[in-house]
């Protein structure tokens, strides 16, 4: 049974940072990602990473910002959320993907339960 635990949010000012982490268990991922929802709004997809390490995609209104990163022996992926923005504030779930890669939510297979970041002004 394939099993993604979030950890890492929390409560940050602005300009702050927070690291997330996603552990996976139950299987091997070719692509890992983060996405987000905030209340009100749509499910943003983030960032994604290949099990080479290649990246696969940024949004715009992260990228400069957050940087993702995995380390395959645990079969983890981060997420380092630097200058944070209020706007950051949301849910943030993670995401796998067994086979091929791609840059879209809706092409991932698997999802956690999703870490709250609050982020203050």
């Amino acid at each position: 049974q394939v099993q993604l635990v979030e950890s890492g949010g929390g409560l940050v000012q602005a300009g702050g940072s927070l690291r997330l982490s996603c552990a996976a268990s139950g299987g091997t991922f070719n692509d890992m990602g983060w996405s987000r929802q905030a209340p009100g709004k749509e499910r943003e997809f983030v960032a994604a990473i290949r099990r080479s390490g290649g990246l696969i995609y940024y949004s715009d209104s992260v990228k400069g910002r957050f940087t993702i990163s995995r380390d395959n022996a645990k079969n983890t992926v981060y997420l380092q959320m630097n200058s944070l923005k209020p706007e950051d504030t949301a849910v943030y779930y993670c995401a796998a993907k067994r086979d091929g890669s791609s840059r879209y939510s809706d092409d991932y297979e698997y999802w956690g339960q999703g870490t709250q970041v609050t982020v203050s002004s």
